[in-house]
This record gives structure tokens, C-alpha cells and sequence, in this order.
């Protein structure tokens, strides 16, 4: 299944690396949106460990988080990638999803490699309008 579609309609708990407290970051405004649309979003960013982010507690890291994780989307840069890969499969996550501008070719890898679903340089925002709301909107505008 790499069909964004199906990702998005079957798993629903995100790990998001890269959420901050600053409401006008594009992660942010995404994680509100996916938590709009039903998905619970788990905030990951260590200088914001132990505070709360749009509600949810935020983790130091990825393998900190106690429930099944499905998604874990990315918003650092991409020589930081490799380490939260291998984060990803000792969770058990079922997608290393990194948003726009992110690549990285021995994540890419490592997730085939453990049967991991890859999706690089797409927002998880942009692709659910896409997909379920038949619209294409200039990011970052969030739709109330």
C-alpha cells in the first residue's frame, strides 16, 4: 500500500517531529488540521518536552510516546533523518512520512528494507485536501 489515500484513510495516531509552540509554523497549522480531521497527533520536539502543544503532551523523542504509533511525520531537516528512521522501526510505525523539501535516500532504504511504507517531500495537509476534500490550497492557510 503506497497509496496516499489508503494511508490516510487507515491510520489515524501521527507522531509529528518538528511541532513547536508558535501557531504560525507550517507544523503547527498542519498538526491542527489532521487533528481537525480526526487523526490524534503526538507533538515530538525535546525544547518542548513535557509542555502541550494545541492540547497534547509533547515527547523528547519518537520511542518515548507509550501508545502504537502509525505515521510518524517529519518536519526537521534531512541529514537528521537517518536517526529517526531507525527510531521508526523500533516503534513499529507503519510510515516515515517527511514533509516538503525532505529527502533522504538511506531512510528510504532502511524502510524498504523493514516492509515501512516512504512518502518524501509531501504535506500531510495538502494530500488529505487533496484526497478526501477534492481541494488544492496554497499552503499554510487552515481552514476553520
Amino acid at each position: 500500500m503506497s497509496d496516499i489515500k489508503e494511508i490516510l484513510s487507515k491510520y489515524k495516531k501521527i507522531a509529528m517531529i518538528g511541532v513547536s509552540n508558535d501557531t504560525k509554523k507550517a507544523s503547527t497549522i498542519v498538526m491542527r488540521y489532521m487533528q481537525k480531521y480526526g487523526f490524534k497527533v503526538y507533538p515530538v520536539n525535546p525544547k518542548a518536552k513535557g509542555q502541550k502543544i494545541l492540547g497534547e503532551e509533547v515527547f523528547e523523542k519518537i520511542t518515548d510516546i507509550k501508545d502504537p504509533i502509525d505515521i510518524v511525520d517529519v518536519f526537521r531537516p534531512s541529514k537528521e533523518i537517518p536517526a529517526i528512521a531507525e527510531d521508526v522501526v523500533k516503534i513499529g510505525a507503519k510510515v516515515l512520512w517527511l514533509q516538503l523539501g525532505i529527502r533522504n535516500e538511506k531512510a528510504k532504504k532502511l524502510m524498504s528494507t523493514n516492509n515501512i511504507h516512504y512518502i518524501e517531500n509531501k504535506c500531510t495537509k495538502m494530500e488529505y485536501q487533496t484526497h478526501f476534500l477534492k481541494v488544492r490550497q496554497a499552503f499554510p492557510v487552515l481552514q476553520d
